[in-house]
C-alpha cells in the first residue's frame, strides 16, 4: 500500500493575460500521508482553490506532477481521472453544490447509484441520520437551512467512504454555531473512516484542527 495519499512535485500553473504570463502556482511540492488532515491557508488570490482543483485532477497544470493514491494523474486522460474521483474521492464545497430538484435523500443516493450500488437508499438514509437529518430526508435543498444543506453535502461525501476528502471553505457561508457543528461532524467522520482530509480555509481555528497547515502566498508555499 502506498504510504502517501498525495505526492506533489514541481506543480506550476500559469495563465496568459493582457500583461503577459501570470503565475498562479509556482513550483509547489509536498506530501500528505494516508489518514492525515492538512489545511491549506492563504489570502484570496493566493492559489488555494487552483491547487485544490489540481490535487483532485479537475484541471491540468502547466507543469509538475500529482500522485493521488499512487496514480500519476496527469499521465491519465480525463475519463480515468474521473473514475478515480468517483471511486476514491469526496468533495465538500462552500456553496453545497446540491441538486435543487432532488431531495436530501436523493442527493446522497446519487453518487452511489452512479456506481451501481444496490443498497444506495439504505446507505444514504444511514449517512443522513448520522448527520442528524433523519427528519429531513424528503426535503428539497431550498427548504433546508444553510447548515442543513452543508450537512447533506457531508453525508453525500462520506456515504462513499472516500479515501481522500477535499473540502473547500466548508464552513465559509455558515454562521458560527452552524459552522462549529459542521466542523465537528466533518472531523468526526474523517476520524471514523480514516479518510485523508485536504481542507482549504480562511478560518485559522478550523485549520488548527488539522494535523498540519500549509500556507500559500502569491502562489508559493511559505511553510
Amino acid at each position: 500500500m502506498q504510504s502517501y495519499s498525495i505526492e506533489v512535485t514541481g506543480l506550476t500553473q500559469q495563465v496568459q493575460d493582457a500583461g503577459g504570463v501570470l503565475s498562479i502556482l509556482d513550483n509547489i511540492g509536498f506530501r500528505v500521508e494516508r489518514g492525515e488532515s492538512l489545511a491549506i491557508m492563504g489570502s484570496s488570490g493566493s492559489g488555494k482553490s487552483t491547487l485544490l482543483g489540481l490535487l483532485a485532477g479537475l484541471d491540468v497544470p502547466t507543469s509538475g506532477q500529482v500522485r493521488l493514491l499512487g496514480h500519476d494523474l496527469f499521465t491519465l486522460g480525463e475519463e480515468a481521472r474521473a473514475a478515480i474521483r468517483a471511486n476514491h474521492v469526496g468533495f465538500v464545497f462552500q456553496t453545497f453544490q446540491l441538486l435543487p430538484n432532488l431531495t436530501a435523500l436523493e442527493n446522497v443516493m446519487l453518487p452511489l447509484e452512479l456506481r451501481g450500488i444496490a443498497q444506495a437508499r439504505t446507505l444514504a438514509h444511514a449517512a443522513l441520520a448520522r448527520m442528524g437529518l433523519e427528519s429531513r430526508l424528503q426535503h428539497y435543498p431550498r427548504t433546508l437551512s444553510g447548515g442543513e444543506q452543508q450537512r447533506v453535502s457531508l453525508a453525500r461525501a462520506f456515504v462513499q467512504r472516500p479515501d481522500v476528502l477535499f473540502a473547500d471553505e466548508p464552513t465559509g457561508s455558515l454562521d458560527a454555531a452552524n459552522g462549529e457543528k459542521v466542523a465537528d461532524l466533518l472531523f468526526g467522520q474523517v476520524a471514523e473512516q480514516g479518510s485523508t482530509l485536504i481542507l482549504v480555509t480562511h478560518d485559522a481555528a478550523l485549520a488548527a484542527r488539522c494535523d498540519r497547515i500549509l500556507t500559500l502566498q502569491g502562489g508559493r508555499l511559505i511553510n
